[in-house]
């Protein structure tokens, strides 16, 4: 019993060593559920909260990620080819539109534009394809819909669409992308259909059934307000009693619905872009069913709503819509047989983006996208193995890239090629540029005079060194307005600003011209050395809503810029609303903006500069409110063209005369990088296609290797203290024991 003290220290100190290993095994930094581990789940973070999950108002690249998801328009774009090319996704084949005169004759493809007075696309759908399973498609044994007439007792404690017991599901037909096309004109949404006053321009009939539902609408209010009088409030009204509008009582001859699966959108002349706009989620199908179930009194009270809960029949089901933190997606059991591309490009074989051909989709079993609101974090969970995939940004570029001056030279860091992590570039379709009010007195206009001041200004500006000082070099200086990818580009010399610009045959490349060379022209415009004819000196003011890191390095940039010329810069910093008021009055007269394209086809770049879509005139795209009429006619020449030599030369045309007024200058591309996880299989980025993720596959025990590899448990803490006890317990157990032994 005399060494029973020792016994009972030595036993702790042994169940120390032996117990603690196992405890801290695991990774005690892995934030996903342990039963993921072994699924095949993406994980993305996201940054941009979305507000809208409803196809008919939803117009943001942030989310237009989640939709595309769920939401099925009738095309897509093909996931390898390059150039992009539509392809069926919903449908059977993309439509050819038949021409016909007013007399309802047939026309010849190539028939004069102006002799054209319907074009008529007729859409066939494949068969089979089915909604999600949802309460709003249940019924009762008797065969009513068991949630269409709901009252607040019915729902008690209801939060989601998930909460209701019954579910059910139904085909996809043809008049649901009706209803769809129908929905974008109804005026009692969240908020107006952003592309309506566009496409209403073409398929026949649709701005006059929006003017018919607009007066039914205000037809009901009145009637209601005349009924209660003073005590009618518009808002509380209708959350009581929604207001929901028959989009049969009105004739609309732009839509049919020939049969179960085929349908034909009419157009009054044409327009060959319909056909971009029909791969976008604006046209995915909404079932009537998911309407009537979400414009309910009970429903609407409890914010369960279309634009939270989206009803599709895409790969993927939303799981969590929790925008400020979580937003996740599995698997659709009952997606249709859609297979993973057979063709691509020459290089999509050597990277291995064809050995999946003919696999289903999608291969993921869920998708879960975190919300990120610092770089540093998402970077440090990205090299831990805790995201699939991550931009290239300020914060990450010098230890992720490899940069040698141009973008196809560009390779990976070799600290993150040891990890195995692959890097993918692409110039992208994107676009940034510095434009003029050419409403504006001094800057704008379009004397001679004027035009020399917007040359010198643009001959001044050292855009190179702001892609390398700003953008980390991801990007290049454009001669038009046109990046290089789509039709109407021309580079080489043929392609160049000769107004701005010289050949430089030594580098293959243009090169502005000298400082002298601008001097001159700023004198000629009136300027010389900054200073205009009234002794003052020139002054610019540049509007913009810039703020954040690296903004006051960037205005003193921008400050000698045009310094080089004696013309003084006053930042008139804003928040995004004040800037985009001053806009629309026409207030502005410097600023910087940039452009996503929504489809990749000439028009969606040159309509910014479309003397009607002023936004000063008619609250458009064109926020220089540019008006040449040269431009203008052949901008409505080439807007009906096919794809052809002649469309080539007639937007060659347009961009001679924008080099020559000069509207914008320091136009960019903006190039597009993507790091990638070596067990991140198939990707590759698609500027113009959100559905990517149904192609991704994930190799989960290479993931695994690398989380186990990466995140090991620090063991030091937990042995210090054993350690501890150790060093100061034995000294003491030898003494016992020497006195003990006498």
């Amino acid at each position: 019993m005399r060494y029973r003290w020792i016994g009972i220290t030595l036993l702790a100190v042994t169940a120390a060593i032996v117990l603690v290993p196992p405890i801290i095994s695991s990774r005690p930094n892995e934030p996903y559920p342990a039963e993921e581990s072994h699924q095949k789940v993406l994980y993305q973070p996201f940054s941009y909260e979305p507000q809208e999950f409803d196809p008919a108002v939803s117009y943001s690249s942030g989310e237009s990620l989640f939709l595309a998801n769920v939401y099925e328009p009738p095309f897509q774009y093909h996931y390898l080819k390059r150039p992009y090319v539509l392809e069926p996704l919903t449908c059977r084949e993309v439509p050819v539109g038949k021409y016909f005169d007013a007399a309802g004759n047939p026309l010849p493809p190539d028939a004069n534009p102006e002799k054209v007075a319907r074009v008529t696309c007729e859409i066939r759908l494949k068969e089979g394809i089915r909604y999600h399973p949802h309460p709003c498609f249940a019924k009762t044994p008797d065969g009513k819909y068991a949630y269409h007439a709901l009252k607040d007792s019915d729902i008690q404690g209801f939060r989601a669409p998930a909460d209701f017991p019954l579910k059910d599901t139904r085909e996809l037909v043809a008049a649901d992308y009706v209803y769809e096309i129908k929905r974008l004109c109804v005026p009692n949404l969240q908020k107006p259909c952003p592309i309506l006053a566009t496409v209403s321009l073409y398929i026949d009939g649709m701005e006059e059934y929006a003017t018919a539902l607009q007066k039914d609408l205000s037809g009901i209010r009145a009637q209601r307000e005349r009924e209660q009088g003073l005590a009618y409030i518009q808002e509380i009204d209708e959350g009581k009693r929604p207001i929901n509008l028959d989009l049969e009582k009105h004739p609309f001859p732009g839509v049919e619905v020939v049969d179960r699966y085929v349908f034909r959108i009419h157009l009054k002349k044409p327009y060959p872009q319909i056909l971009y706009w029909l791969a976008m989620t604006f046209f995915a199908p909404v079932p009537w069913e998911a309407t009537a179930f979400y414009r309910q009194a009970p429903m609407i009270s409890r914010n369960i709503t279309l634009n939270r809960y989206p009803v599709g029949t895409g790969p993927f089901i939303p799981e969590i819509l929790e925008c400020n933190r979580l937003i996740s997606f599995v698997r659709n059991p009952d997606f249709r047989d859609e297979r993973y591309p057979s063709e691509g490009t020459p290089e999509d074989r050597k990277a291995g983006l064809l050995a999946a051909a003919g696999r289903r989709l999608p291969m993921l079993d869920k998708i879960v996208y975190l919300r990120e609101r610092e770089s540093t974090p998402t970077w440090i969970k990205f090299l831990q193995g805790y995201y699939d995939t991550s931009g290239v940004g300020s914060t990450n570029f010098d230890q992720s890239v490899k940069f040698k001056g141009e973008l196809e030279a560009s390779a990976v860091g070799d600290e993150l090629r040891e990890k195995g992590i692959g890097l993918s570039s692409s110039k992208g379709l994107t676009i940034g540029y510095y434009a003029f009010n050419m409403l504006d007195p001094v800057f704008g206009g379009y004397s001679e005079k004027q035009q020399k001041l917007r040359r010198a200004i643009a001959i001044a500006m050292d855009t190179e060194e702001l892609i390398q000082v700003f953008d980390n070099g991801m990007g290049v200086e454009l001669q038009g307005i046109l990046p290089e990818g789509i039709l109407g580009y021309r580079g080489g010399p043929e392609g160049m600003n000769t107004n701005v610009f010289e050949w430089d045959a030594s580098r293959g490349r243009p090169k502005r011209k000298s400082l002298d060379e601008a001097r001159r022209l700023l004198a000629e415009a009136g300027y010389p050395g900054g200073v205009g004819p009234d002794g003052r000196p020139l002054v610019v003011n540049f509007d913009n809503a810039a703020t954040g890191g690296g903004a006051d390095a960037y205005f003193r940039w921008l400050h000698r810029q045009f310094g080089k010329l004696g013309i003084t810069v006053i930042n008139r910093t804003t928040d995004s609303s004040t800037f985009d008021s001053k806009a629309l009055e026409g207030k502005v007269q410097m600023f910087r903006y940039g452009w996503l394209p929504d489809y990749p086809d000439p028009e969606t770049y040159l309509f910014l500069l479309y003397g009607p879509n002023s936004i000063v005139k008619s609250h458009g795209p064109n926020p220089a409110n540019y008006q040449n009429d040269e431009y203008d006619r052949l901008f409505n020449k080439m807007l009906t063209m096919p794809n052809s030599p002649e469309r080539q030369q007639t937007i060659e045309q347009m961009q001679k005369i924008l080099q020559r007024d000069l509207p914008w200058f320091s136009v960019k591309q903006n190039a597009a990088f993507t790091l990638t996880h070596g067990w991140v299989k198939n990707s590759k980025i698609n500027v113009m296609a959100w559905n990517k993720d149904k192609y991704v596959d994930i190799d989960v025990e290479e993931r695994e290797r690398y989380r186990q590899a990466e995140n090991q448990p620090l063991r030091w803490p937990i042995y210090a203290p054993v350690a501890l006890v150790l060093v100061v317990a034995l000294p003491a157990l030898r003494r016992r024991i020497k006195r003990e032994q006498g």
